[in-house]
């Protein structure tokens, strides 16, 4: 016998928890005037289906083709620590002249950090707030990729932003990701955007990721880089030491900050 009022309520934790980033437990309880225990029999159902992942005391949504988190609400989660991966970013630049910035928050304060840099460089980038911020500083030239704009991201993706990254040769790419995992590599939900990052991918010499710790070992839907094909991973120390040295045999240096 269908039960309506259990996907009902499962149904509106999903909405919950995609709509402020996670759930708790005790907070659900309360709200929905149900036991712990009928909540977390939901996160179960929830985290089986592949809809939400377990965290302590409650849950947070997964990235797939149908869904993915807004900017606004990527701007405000674990600031603190994506701001020192940002920081950690910038000092990985070396000496290149030529960077592309990838679309994404930690990606975006990577774009505001470039003021410090003295030396004049060609950063690329199809995120327009990166290309605002670069604009400001009067040593660099910035070019943005054309094509169509994604209202949750504001980046450009499509043929147009694919042509033009064709044409470059790029020192370094700071990338973002939704997901990283050993199996798939680096991941991300919506096929077009993982089209322009796999072409960053191909016209960098270096690759950097930026990224916060919960996006290790998450898979999404569609694959555009292997963990192989980066220099350097810089996430928090959220990831475990153990985690970052399994990490590093697949090649790349693991930057905890």
């Amino acid at each position: 016998m269908p039960d309506q009022a259990g996907d009902a309520r499962r149904a509106a934790i999903l909405a919950q928890a995609r709509e402020e980033g996670s759930v708790a437990v005790a907070e659900l309880s309360a709200t929905l005037s149900v036991a712990t225990e009928t909540v977390r029999r939901d996160l179960r159902a929830l985290v089986d289906a592949g809809l939400l992942r377990r965290t302590h005391g409650g849950a947070k949504p997964v990235e797939g083709a149908g869904f993915e988190t807004a900017l606004s609400h990527r701007a405000t989660s674990m600031l603190p620590e994506k701001q020192r991966i940002a920081e950690a970013a910038l000092d990985e630049l070396g000496n290149a002249e030529s960077v592309y910035i990838d679309e994404g928050f930690t990606p975006d304060l990577v774009a505001r950090g470039l003021g410090r840099v003295a030396r004049p460089l060609a950063v690329v980038t199809n995120s327009l707030s990166a290309a605002q911020h670069v604009a400001e500083f009067t040593q660099h030239n910035v070019y943005i990729l054309g094509g169509r704009v994604r209202a949750r991201t504001q980046a450009s993706v499509d043929e147009w932003a694919l042509r033009m990254l064709r044409e470059f040769t790029l020192d370094v790419a700071v990338l973002g990701a939704n997901g990283v995992s050993h199996e798939r590599g680096l991941t991300t939900p919506d096929p077009v955007v993982a089209a322009v990052k796999r072409a960053a991918v191909a016209a960098s010499h270096r690759r950097i990721f930026a990224g916060i710790h919960t996006k290790f070992g998450v898979r999404s839907f569609a694959h555009f880089a292997d963990i192989a094909d980066f220099e350097v991973l810089i996430t928090d120390t959220g990831l475990s030491s153990t985690e970052a040295h399994r990490l590093t045999a697949l090649g790349p240096r693991v930057v905890r900050v």
